[in-house]
């Protein structure tokens, strides 16, 4: 059994509908476009489920903007938020019996930030359809909602090398009881790996996760690393960013090479009505079959600077740029509403 890296093969992608009954109806309208945008690409190239509280209204969305829906399948489950990434199954794989392993942790809103009680029963809900996307495949499905943990929070290689930030995986409300050596036993034990490595330093400001190692740091292959740098002294991220980059650059493979590192430009500050400062991040970009999808911020230099960097570190992938200043405005990205189920 493994826990496969990003770039593995995948079944589909999940998307979690955004509606009226959420923090996005100031923007709902936007939010659509964006999610629009995102399922275009992504059925394009793969097949997509849409899990939504209102199924119909995304449809019509969707057709709305000239978008297909034969690659897309929808299920109607009702929904707090639209932060797949978090709620959605984290998968594994075994190669042994050929069978796709279901992880389900539980999910309490970020350590009880925000209600998440719908999204928490999302994943027994729509375990059937995802049966279907694997065919003949077998599927299991593996109860850990003894432990809170989010798709956010874990990158993996692919080969046995997990990255997770201490800042998240230690905070208060998640799982208090458990020392950093328990949670490293426990992930070791959930996704067979042979190691993991802690970043101390991943602090975005505006940031609901407590420090997602998915908004700062992210393996492209086995031994490379795209991050978020800053260049900026007088930014709030400078001294932050600039020890996380120390971190990365004293990382060793497992045969103890250094990785390769694409540095991406921290975006120019990105506001709220209120004045507060959102986590923009050129990081949080999704790599689905064939291509990486990566979120842009209207700001062409450091936009294109990301794009450029992220086509080094992906040369055999279309690099499709998407816009999401407005999933920003709701303290997340790309990578966070979106969930990819690997296969063999």
């Amino acid at each position: 059994m493994f826990f496969p890296a990003e770039w593995h093969q995948q079944a589909f992608v999940q998307l979690t509908w955004p509606h009226k009954d959420t923090d996005w109806a100031p923007v709902l309208a936007d939010a659509i476009d964006c999610f629009c945008n995102i399922a275009r690409e992504v059925a394009k190239r793969e097949p997509l489920l849409i899990v939504a509280q209102y199924p119909e209204e995304a449809k019509k969305a969707l057709l709305q903007r000239g978008i297909s829906l034969d690659n897309i399948t929808f299920v109607s489950c009702s929904t707090n938020d639209t932060w797949a990434r978090d709620h959605a199954f984290i998968t594994c794989l075994d190669e042994q019996q050929k069978k796709a392993l279901l992880l389900d942790f539980q999910f309490n809103g970020w350590g009880l930030k925000f209600a998440a009680n719908f999204d928490n029963k999302i994943n027994k809900k729509i375990l059937p359809e995802i049966t279907s996307f694997y065919n003949e495949i077998p599927v299991e499905y593996q109860n850990h909602l003894d432990f809170v943990f989010e798709g956010g929070s874990i990158e993996s290689d692919g080969e046995g090398t997990l990255i997770v930030t201490s800042s998240c995986l230690l905070a208060e409300n998640r799982n208090n009881t458990l020392s950093q050596q328990d949670i490293e036993e426990r992930l070791k034990q959930c996704f067979q790996a042979e190691r993991v490595i802690w970043i101390h330093h991943s602090w975005l400001a505006g940031d609901d996760t407590d420090g997602h190692i998915d908004t700062v740091a992210r393996f492209c292959s086995p031994t490379s690393i795209a991050y978020v740098k800053c260049d900026d002294p007088t930014d709030e991220h400078y001294e932050e960013l600039q020890a996380m980059e120390q971190e990365l650059l004293a990382l060793r493979t497992l045969d103890g090479k250094p990785y390769t590192l694409y540095p991406l430009p921290l975006p120019d500050a990105c506001y709220d009505e209120e004045g507060e400062r959102l986590p923009s991040t050129h990081a949080n970009f999704l790599i689905i079959n064939g291509a990486v999808l990566v979120p842009t911020y209207n700001q062409l230099d450091k936009d294109a600077v990301a794009l450029a960097r992220l086509k080094e570190a992906f040369p055999d992938r279309e690099i499709i740029p998407v816009d999401c200043l407005t999933l920003v405005l709701q303290h997340g990205s790309l990578h966070c509403s979106t969930m990819q189920y690997p296969t063999f």
